[in-house]
């Protein structure tokens, strides 16, 4: 443990400590990653005064863990930066520290305290307490270990709830009762589903049950700090692990109804539709795969997540085709905007994003399944825009047929449609395309207000050219408008003539 605390910045720390008569443990996460050997950057502290009561440290006006710092802050210069939050009891300390990527680092430092909940909030009432008691309030036993950095005790670790072993077994387990645990905290819940996510490890059985019967106190918990733990999970190596055990606890129901409603397989006369719930949580992993350590690709994974949320609301039985999903993509589509709001999600371009993606990721797929044409690629290149990798990659994740055959030949099929999009975006640029004819000139021409020909004259010319009937040309795209519109007996405006 020495070694792996071997930073300057502990040494530090435990001297001032010293200096000051106070006990000094790192805690929580940045323990519990040292032992999984995972990269992190966040450094609790906690102090502990052995030597002061409460009332003394209340009439102080600042706790041992703001005196530390401040102490180390005038050790370290004026390179170090300190922040102090009073209310709380709390101070962060900013040092440069040549380990870290961008060249500082950062402790909290927080005096032992205990906490106390009423039913109806996840503000706790906080008191001073031991280490023992700051150890009691931790969510999870591999959470609740501490290292001091003491000078004679340097190193040694204290672990009052064996989390080292719960870390070996790979369980998610509270320290104290877990009813009590979730009950008091209910946002833990969504933390406990997060650490097995991200982790992988089991829930242990007695926290889980807490789980199913804690469920319904996930409604206190305000909708930031919900999505905040869901995006954790979305950005996991395999997000499914965490659909499921949100599943299993009963809270997906009520965190995301939506997508808790494609659980499930219905059968008539002999005939069943697959799960569209494990379905998309292995279309999630499967983009997560391809965007790994890429948190741009958040919002990918949200497409993912959501491209056949339209499902269950279109679903139709046919007596000759059985289940049908018909437009499906486009209901989803709708259903994107709502979701975002609620759950307080952007609604922004990246919502708009995963609209598109939601409404096209049938496109590939029909394109794929018959002949792949320039016109129907032309088609997609346009709509998809800059999004359309995006948009291939979700549609390759899409195919989760258990049939190698009709797998491969899916594949191999959206391999032409590749090939066919880098030949046509080199060839004509369609990425950034725009109609020649615009509504204005057609308006101008035909001295037209508003109507319905305007848009049947701009869709008949975009269609020519996709169809290459006509090339790519404002010339070539007015004479065909003029000859159209002939036909559908539009006059001349009468200030203006042909050219």
């Amino acid at each position: 443990m020495q070694q792996l605390l071997s930073a300057p910045i502990f040494h530090q720390i435990g001297q001032t400590a010293d200096e000051l008569g106070l006990e000094c443990y790192v805690v929580g996460g940045y323990v519990r990653d040292l032992f999984l050997e995972r990269p992190s950057k966040d450094i609790d502290c906690v102090v502990v005064d052995p030597h002061q009561s409460s009332q003394k440290e209340k009439e102080g006006g600042t706790g041992p863990g703001i005196a530390l710092a401040q102490t180390l802050k005038n050790k370290l210069g004026h390179k170090a930066h300190l922040s102090v939050f009073k209310n709380f009891g709390t101070a962060q300390l900013s040092y440069p520290s040549p380990s870290e990527e961008d060249g500082r680092g950062a402790v909290e430092f927080v005096g032992a305290r205990s906490e106390s909940y009423s039913r109806d909030s996840r503000k706790p009432i906080v008191e001073d307490g031991t280490l023992e008691d700051d150890l009691d309030r931790r969510d999870f036993t591999i959470n609740a270990l501490a290292v001091c950095l003491n000078s004679e005790r340097f190193g040694e670790l204290i672990d009052q709830f064996d989390g080292l072993l719960d870390m070996e077994d790979r369980l998610i387990a509270t320290p104290l009762d877990p009813d009590i645990t979730f009950s008091d905290d209910p946002l833990r819940m969504m933390r406990c589903v997060r650490f097995a996510t991200q982790l992988r490890f089991q829930i242990e059985e007695e926290t889980q049950e807490a789980l199913v019967r804690n469920a319904e106190r996930i409604r206190i918990i305000s909708q930031e700090r919900i999505i905040d733990e869901l995006n954790k999970i979305m950005l996991s190596p395999r997000p499914s692990i965490g659909f499921v055990e949100l599943s299993r606890a009963g809270l997906l129901p009520i965190i995301f109804p939506e997508l808790a409603a494609m659980e499930g397989v219905e059968v008539k006369n002999g005939r069943a539709h697959k799960d569209n719930f494990y379905h998309t949580l292995e279309v999630l992993d499967n983009v997560a795969v391809a965007t790994n350590g890429d948190n741009d690709g958040l919002w990918l994974r949200w497409a993912a997540l959501l491209h056949d949320i339209g499902k269950p609301r279109s679903k139709r039985w046919d007596p000759i085709a059985g289940w049908t999903f018909k437009n499906h993509n486009y209901v989803g589509q709708k259903m994107v905007a709502p979701i975002f709001r609620r759950m307080k999600l952007p609604l922004d371009e990246r919502m708009h994003y995963v609209e598109k993606l939601v409404g096209l990721h049938m496109r590939p797929i029909a394109i794929a399944d018959e002949e792949v044409t320039d016109s129907a690629v032309r088609r997609l290149l346009f709509e998809a825009g800059e999004d359309i990798d995006d948009l291939m990659l979700l549609c390759e994740a899409d195919i989760t047929s258990k049939n190698a055959e009709r797998k491969r030949t899916f594949l191999h099929n959206f391999q032409l449609v590749r090939e066919k999009l880098r030949d046509l975006q080199e060839r004509d640029n369609y990425r950034t395309w725009q109609n020649p004819i615009t509504g204005e000139e057609i308006m101008e021409t035909f001295g037209l207000g508003p109507c319905r020909e305007i848009g049947t004259l701009k869709q008949a010319v975009k269609d020519a050219i996709w169809e290459s009937r006509i090339p790519n040309t404002h010339e070539a795209a007015r004479e065909y408008m003029l000859q159209l519109a002939a036909e559908m007996g539009l006059k001349l405006g009468s200030a203006t003539s042909i050219s």
